[in-house]
Formats: C-alpha cells, sequence, structure tokens
C-alpha cells in the first residue's frame, strides 16, 4: 500500500472543495498530544498541530471549502471528547466547517467501511485503521462511482449532522 499522494499534496492540488467523513470512536491511541490531554496536560492545539493548522489556512486561502462530518457513538469516548474539545482552537479557526453526528442517527445511512476525503468530487482517499485506531495507512481511487458513493455519504450526513457550536454530546 503506498503512502503516495501524501496529504498535503492532495491538498496542495485542491481547488474547490474537500469534505471528510471520520466514523471511528478512537484514533492514533498512542498519540503524544491525546496522551497528554488525558493527563491533564495544558497545550495550545495549533502549536501542536501547526502543520495542519497552516495547511487548512492555506487551502481555505484558495477558495477551497473544507468540510468535516464525524459520527460518533453516544456517550462519547476519550478520544472524541479530546477532538471536540480541540475543534473550537484548531479546525474551525483555520477555515474548517465540522459537523457531528450520534450514530444512533446513522442507522438507515448507507456509508463507506472505511474513513475518507474526497477531494475536488474527483479522488477518494480512505484512511485505513487497525481495530484500535492505530493507522495504516490509505487507499487512493479516483473511480467514479467510488467517488459518488462517497459524496452521497457524506452529504446524507452532513444534512444530518448538527453544527459543533450546536451539539452537545453525552459524555461518558
Amino acid at each position: 500500500m503506498t503512502e503516495r499522494p501524501t496529504i498535503d499534496e492532495l491538498f496542495g492540488r485542491c481547488v474547490s472543495s474537500a469534505v471528510h467523513l471520520e466514523m471511528r470512536d478512537m484514533y492514533t491511541p498512542e498519540d503524544p498530544t491525546y496522551l497528554d490531554w488525558k493527563s491533564g496536560v495544558n497545550y495550545d492545539p495549533v502549536e501542536r498541530f501547526r502543520d495542519w493548522y497552516d495547511l487548512m489556512v492555506r487551502t481555505v486561502a484558495r477558495g477551497v471549502r473544507v468540510r468535516r462530518a464525524r459520527i460518533v457513538s453516544e456517550p462519547i469516548t476519550d478520544f472524541i471528547r479530546h477532538e471536540f474539545e480541540t475543534t473550537p482552537a484548531l479546525n474551525l479557526p483555520a477555515g474548517e466547517e465540522v459537523r457531528w453526528l450520534g450514530r444512533s442517527r446513522a442507522s438507515d445511512l448507507a456509508l463507506p467501511g472505511n474513513d475518507f476525503w474526497v477531494f475536488d468530487e474527483k479522488l477518494v482517499r480512505f484512511g485505513l485503521f487497525a481495530g484500535d485506531g492505530t493507522y495504516l495507512g490509505q487507499q487512493i481511487s479516483e473511480n467514479p462511482s467510488v467517488v459518488r458513493l462517497c459524496l452521497a455519504a457524506f452529504d446524507a450526513v452532513w444534512e444530518r449532522a448538527v453544527d459543533h457550536d450546536d451539539y452537545q454530546p453525552a459524555w461518558v
């Protein structure tokens, strides 16, 4: 499985839209930032994720609309709580639009088997993860039927999901 093109390269080529659907309750369990958050370390999310923040700012400044939808189990896991608490300091100021959907409200939606990004409605990048959330790699597809499937799934979730500012997660 190849890691080319990189996510930076995909965003660099993107000219109009990038949509991301996240469907897992745990990612990268050994991530130092997550572990710091769990242990109560106070940190600046922008400084911890400076490369991502700068990439999003540059991308949005070029006129690309970046949307992220998260399907989550409720009550939410610690990792999702970390993402929820980080979003207003990192994703939103960088220009991303973020919405949340409780998994129970997604039961009747047809969803791909993996998280994905769709760039310019032409290319899908699937993120592959182990059961514990460890990142394994990516798959790229430009197959029009796969792109349509992912866009339809994203649009269905986006329509139902709640804007970050209005979402009230249930804590564990």
